[in-house]
């Protein structure tokens, strides 16, 4: 088990964190059970930085699979367009849980809250880099960020984080280029299309319709293992269910049921097509038609774990990439305990259940 103990801070200080932004409207899904049918148990507020994000396809597809249900847990989804909602929801305890980075525990941690990961959905980011076609010959790596224009989906989201290392990493200062704050899906397309951004970090289905309308080329690819070892130099765990430790200590019966769901969820995608999993999500999700989400799902699919357990090493990887760069991080790595950014006690028991 791990657990985080630090002094609570100021919300205030919280204002610059979020999840992934996402150009949906604020909506809410209830995960109940089937018609007819009644779960007789705890009720379970989740926001989440973009429900129609693939990168953050398990919590949807573990309603729409019944599994919340079978768990014995009403879980109600919520989508917010901007993802710094779900953290400051999530620490104002108007949700319980919350569906987004990893990332964003640590950078908590430096700022004196205890929040934890509790199923690690994937190992890699999910993100590409994309550069517009029209600036495709002029940016072909990090090192070329310099005095560009370049897309997150909001500042201090993980996109913000990551384009962040990716221009340190290649030698250029967070000083000298411009993060513009794009959102997601057709508001990014569209800053693409008119030239506000030079390049951008966005998720599928975004990246499937980019590419499909040749308005951009892949820079870095960071949608598989491989992809997030050789853009940041290891596995770079993203998408989780992240709460509040606290909660989690107080409530540990309800937290074992999320986890029996999610866990079920990802062992089921591992052993299903992407054409099968496209089936199963809101037909509205697939922005480009269900042959061209099946594929964004596919090109997207190996980022995720088979069974929510945090990678060995991935954490020390993301304390690396945010030291980089980050002023709340840099200089306090010797003062993170990574252990308690995250548990696998309930995923642990998932897996023997």
């Amino acid at each position: 088990m791990r657990r985080t103990a630090v002094a609570v801070v100021a919300a205030a200080l919280l204002a610059s964190l979020t999840a992934c932004a996402n150009d949906a409207a604020s909506t809410s899904h209830s995960g109940a059970a089937p018609a007819g049918q009644s779960v007789d148990g705890p009720k379970v507020k989740i926001m989440v930085g973009g429900l129609d994000k693939v990168i953050y396809l398990p919590a949807m597809l573990t309603q729409r699979l019944g599994y919340f249900a079978e768990a014995g847990v009403n879980v109600e989804l919520m989508s917010e367009p901007a993802g710094v909602n779900a953290t400051t929801a999530l620490l104002a305890g108007d949700v319980q849980g919350a569906v987004g980075f990893y990332d964003h525990t640590i950078d908590l941690q430096a700022k004196g809250k205890s929040v934890e990961s509790v199923v690690q959905f994937s190992q890699a980011p999910g993100e590409v880099e994309v550069v517009s076609s029209k600036q495709a010959d002029a940016v072909k790596s990090g090192a070329d960020f310099k005095g560009k224009k370049l897309g997150v989906t909001s500042l201090g989201s993980s996109t913000d984080f990551l384009t962040k290392y990716l221009a340190v990493k290649n030698g250029v200062p967070v000083s000298e280029f411009s993060p513009i704050a794009v959102g997601a899906g057709q508001t990014f397309i569209a800053a693409l299309q008119q030239g506000s951004i030079d390049a951008g970090m966005t998720t599928d289905p975004t990246v499937a319709n980019i590419l499909a309308k040749d308005l951009g080329k892949v820079l870095y690819d960071m949608r598989t293992p491989e992809g997030s070892r050789a853009a940041l130099g290891g596995l770079y765990p993203s998408s989780s269910l992240y709460m509040n430790t606290d909660w989690v200590e107080k409530n540990k019966d309800t937290t074992q049921k999320l986890a029996n769901a999610f866990v079920k969820t990802l062992k089921w995608m591992s052993n299903h097509s992407p054409e099968e999993i496209a089936a199963k999500m809101p037909a509205d999700y697939g922005q480009g038609g269900a042959d061209q989400y099946a594929a964004a799902i596919k090109a997207t699919l190996p980022m995720f774990t088979t069974d929510g357990v945090m990678p060995a090493d991935g954490p020390k990887t993301v304390l690396a990439v945010l030291a980089a760069f980050h002023p709340d991080v840099q200089g306090k790595e010797s003062s993170i305990d990574l252990a308690k950014t995250y548990t696998t006690e309930f995923v642990s028991k998932a897996a023997a259940g």
